[in-house]
């Protein structure tokens, strides 16, 4: 049950309390027998409500609901996480994270490979020195290149913890949460992330390539979450941030930040059937990609997938990518964005998306143009509509062509979502979704 329809429960019972005795005695006999069934209630066995976006299509989204006891595990370290995930296979199973559990408490200096030395790698491969003609793909094993493949090798397995089949991750309380760790759906059916704060996975080995834009780039892994090529996939009330390691506090090397993040969330590789709902993405840069290439390979792969509704979802602080979209019919909407001055955009129009942006609430500084909220990307048609920014109705794609003239954008995605349980008026959006989205207020 979502928060909204348990908070309208309980309120709906104290009104017909009052309506039906009239007595503060009814009414507190009401209100304890609701707040009992609260208490009572196991949200690790509640599944997505039906109609509740893309998730809940087919089959629809119930996770590990229907384990036994013997499949229901509470974890407060990486390890225990780890092993409760292998058991049991794809057998239901619902696994509760209390405390925050880091999967890198170790720190990176436990995955370097012996002779690694960072020095030498920013020596042999500065742009004086090596130029920014050729990429270090060919270099050896023994070379700082290599030595850093195998680093990040280690890394990779250490923090990278795959989710089965018929799995509810979700945690316990208000304090819950993952730092360091990349959570892996990979090539699954049927599971649920809830209830947690994530810190984004900090790349202890980024890889400087000199032929990324005319002066070089360092490019990190490790997303804080993917779903790759899974289907029926819920995440809700979670909190996924940089945390401690803002990209304002990152170094720069040759020129450029040393970049150690990749995504918070990333849908790939003909993931379907993904519902986003009352999350927390906030402080990152490329933070929510859904299709990863334009490739005729990957089209292959992902047209006709790569379904997926956002919503409910506060975005604070965010660059870009939220979220960025290639081939998926994405149903967005009742998402609150709050800009600072780092903003570059929020929608991201990719190659032969179908993207219907409605109702959804735009807080942007003195100075940043509601005309930056699309960026066009390739040739792609979509709705956007009933939309707000800073308090006052705009039409998004006016806005844009007419301030963006050599990007116009063509109006109207081709379809019509049908998959809402509730659609909230984009003025009351941000008092909602502010104070209910994140991990913490599952009710």
């Amino acid at each position: 049950m979502s928060r909204s329809k348990c908070h309208a429960r309980v309120i709906g019972g104290l009104r017909a309390a009052v309506s039906l005795a009239g007595c503060t005695a009814l009414v507190l006999a009401v209100t304890g027998t609701a707040t009992a069934q609260a208490q009572d209630r196991d949200p690790g066995r509640e599944g997505l409500a039906a109609g509740d976006g893309w998730g809940s299509a087919g089959t629809g989204t119930t996770g590990g609901s229907a384990a036994d006891a013997a499949h229901v595990r509470t974890v407060t370290t990486w390890e225990q996480f780890r092993t409760a995930l292998r058991e049991g296979g794809s057998a239901p199973k619902i696994i509760k994270i209390r405390g925050a559990i880091d999967a890198n408490a170790a720190g990176c200096s436990s995955f370097a490979a012996d002779g690694y030395d960072f020095g030498a790698y920013l020596e042999k491969y500065s742009p004086e020195n090596w130029g920014l003609d050729t990429d270090l793909e060919g270099e050896p094993a023994d070379s700082p290149e290599g030595l850093r493949r195998i680093s990040a090798a280690r890394q990779a397995e250490a923090v990278k913890v795959s989710i089965p089949a018929n799995t509810t991750v979700i945690g316990v309380g208000r304090n819950a949460g993952l730092k360091g760790a990349s959570l892996q759906i990979t090539g699954v059916d049927n599971v649920i992330v809830r209830n947690l704060t994530v810190e984004s996975p900090l790349d202890c080995f980024p890889q400087w390539d000199p032929t990324d834009g005319a002066t070089g780039n360092w490019n990190s892994e490790y997303d804080s979450a993917v779903v790759y090529g899974s289907t029926h996939v819920w995440l809700d009330h979670n909190t996924f941030t940089d945390g401690a390691h803002p990209d304002s506090s990152l170094p720069r090397y040759f020129g450029m930040v040393y970049q150690q993040h990749d995504g918070e969330l990333d849908i790939v590789k003909g993931a379907d059937f993904v519902t986003a709902s009352w999350n927390v993405f906030t402080e990152h840069d490329k933070t929510l990609m859904i299709g990863n290439s334009d490739s005729a390979a990957t089209a292959a792969v992902d047209r006709g997938h790569l379904k997926v509704t956002l919503h409910h979802n506060l975005f604070s602080g965010v660059v870009e990518r939220a979220p960025r979209v290639r081939f998926g019919q994405v149903d967005a909407y009742n998402n609150h964005y709050v800009a600072d001055t780092s903003y570059a955009y929020s929608f991201g129009i990719g190659m032969e998306s179908q993207l219907v942006a409605e109702k959804n609430a735009f807080t942007l500084p003195a100075g940043v143009s509601a005309a930056k909220i699309l960026k066009k990307w390739k040739e792609a048609p979509v709705t956007a509509t009933g939309n707000h920014v800073n308090g006052a109705p705009v039409d998004l794609i006016a806005v844009h062509n007419a301030e963006i003239p050599a990007e116009t954008l063509q109006s109207g995605a081709g379809w019509t979502p049908t998959l809402r349980t509730r659609v909230d008026s984009p003025k009351a959006v941000p008092g909602i979704v502010d104070h209910r989205a994140g991990a913490g207020k599952i009710c």
